[in-house]
């Protein structure tokens, strides 16, 4: 690998509201995007207005014609692939919106064109980085906790389907609905903190209770509402993971309940639990003391605030400046919960029936540090 600089050359594959929000971010960590690309005209014309830079209709043309240090992919999850496989053909460094894919097949397409590339990729699991969640991951390592049996995750919206008719409520495009959208980040949270276990058996049901309704009701929406008719995903999901350590994980996931809006994984070991509310960047330790007299404590951990979209961005370009993989939110743990969610999905279509897991036959070795 190359050593670079530190201007780091930046392009955007996906010109939306999240190729702007990355825009902001490389820039303000001091770095420049010189190109983007979108297939939709009125995409580009509002992207080179605002931040002044060429823009092409493909990913190809981008990369054909700019010099490029670095990508960034944030297209609807279908178009992935394409813009991923071509990126680590040309040793270009990758950040890639998540999930990895639509699809488990298009997900090892990309794993398999990230092992045989000079260039790293990471996925924008962006909650790895809040200091709250690095603190747990330090506690679970350190075996503070004890053994780790058994895992609590929810991520519950009370109201909160996006828009009906946008590629998020179809299946075809983004290959799910709740569960591949925000139980992809859940997932991959519960999994890092506990050390990437290897997974291998998973039971799950989906449901789809509130989207597919002419009478669904809510404060607010992402995007406008085309109706029940433009909605064909789940939008719940609960599911049973066990890893080859016998850990259980159960997982809450849902656009929308009757219940309270909840972000947490709860994590019970041997020798005391830890609650992580991700929403608040807030977590808890719970232990039994004997000191003086046998007693519960509840212990409030105070972490700095930081903006862990901010982190990511700065970890991803710091190593594409070095050439130096991050290690973090990696090709392969990415196609490690592409795989839980495929199980999942292959399970709710079973009746719940268990779905075993062999080990990941895709190996993505990441680049070497250079001395």
């Amino acid at each position: 690998m190359e050593e670079r600089n530190n201007d780091v050359r930046v392009g955007i594959v996906g010109l939306g509201s999240m190729g702007h929000w990355h825009t902001e971010l490389v820039e303000n960590a001091g770095h420049d995007v010189v190109a983007g690309a979108d297939i939709v005209e009125d995409a580009r014309r509002h992207y080179n207005r605002k931040w002044g830079v060429d823009t092409y209709a493909s990913h190809e043309e981008l990369y054909a014609e700019e010099e490029l240090d670095a990508v960034i992919v944030t297209t609807p999850n279908k178009f992935h692939e394409p813009a991923a496989v071509d990126a680590f053909e040309a040793d270009i460094d990758l950040l890639l919106e998540k999930p990895l894919a639509h699809t488990l097949d298009s997900a090892e397409r990309i794993a398999a064109a990230a092992a045989a590339s000079d260039a790293f990729g990471m996925v924008g699991f962006h909650n790895r980085f809040l200091n709250a969640a690095t603190a747990l991951q330090g506690y679970v390592e350190g075996g503070y906790l004890g053994d780790v049996t058994r895992v609590e995750t929810n991520y519950l919206r009370r109201r909160g389907v996006p828009g009906r008719g946008s590629w998020f409520t179809a299946k075809e495009v983004a290959g799910g609905g709740a569960l591949i959208d925000i139980g992809v980040h859940i997932i991959d949270l519960t999994l890092h903190v506990l050390g990437h276990p290897e997974v291998t058996q998973v039971t799950g049901v989906t449901r789809s209770e509130f989207g597919n309704r002419d009478d669904y009701r809510y404060l607010e929406m992402w995007g406008d509402d085309a109706g029940a008719g433009a909605f064909d995903v789940e939008d719940s999901a609960m599911a049973l993971l066990q890893t080859a350590d016998g850990q259980t994980v159960s997982l809450d996931i849902a656009w929308a309940t009757n219940g309270e809006w909840e972000e947490t994984i709860s994590l019970r070991g041997t020798e005391a639990g830890a609650t992580l509310d991700k929403a608040e960047g807030h977590l808890t330790l719970y232990e039994t003391r004997d000191v003086g007299t046998t007693h519960h404590v509840d212990s409030a951990v105070r972490v700095p605030e930081q903006d862990c979209k901010e982190a990511q961005a700065e970890c991803f370009l710091g190593a594409v400046a070095t050439g130096d993989s991050p290690g973090i939110s990696t090709i392969a743990e990415a196609l490690t919960v592409q795989r839980v969610i495929e199980a999942i999905y292959q399970s709710s279509e079973h009746g719940g029936r268990p779905v075993q897991l062999e080990p990941n036959e895709i190996v993505v070795e990441e680049p070497m540090a250079l001395d």
